[in-house]
């Protein structure tokens, strides 16, 4: 999903480590309550929570959030298949880091077999 053509009229996301939900809120065009909403119907949504139940968002969350509105408000996806869509992305993209990870090991233990021969 091309993420420039998805996301054309929303302000750029600003380099910063955490957002207040009300900064998320206007970064992503979606009111405070549906972002709460949507925490409680996405798992790979958690801010973290600080004093007094504090919500505060990292820039992946807030691209998250920007892929579950495209998902629901663009594309015409329900929550329930937002949720699916968004779950085989995320498997998808755990077993290609597996697989990716596992070739890395492998190519490392052979250059270490081969100091060990020497």
């Amino acid at each position: 999903m091309p993420e420039a053509a998805v996301h054309s009229e929303l302000p750029p996301i600003p380099s910063k480590r955490y957002f207040t939900i009300g900064e998320v809120s206007e970064l992503c065009g979606v009111k405070p309550h549906v972002l709460r909403y949507w925490e409680q119907e996405f798992t790979q949504l958690r801010p973290v929570k600080r004093r007094g139940n504090r919500r505060y968002y990292q820039r992946h969350d807030v691209l998250m959030v920007r892929q579950i509105r495209s998902l629901l408000y663009e594309q015409g996806f329900t929550i329930g298949g937002a949720r699916q869509r968004l779950g085989n992305v995320t498997q998808q993209r755990t077993s290609e880091d597996t697989e990716r990870l596992i070739k890395q090991t492998r190519i490392e233990l052979e250059e270490i077999l081969k100091l060990l021969d020497v």
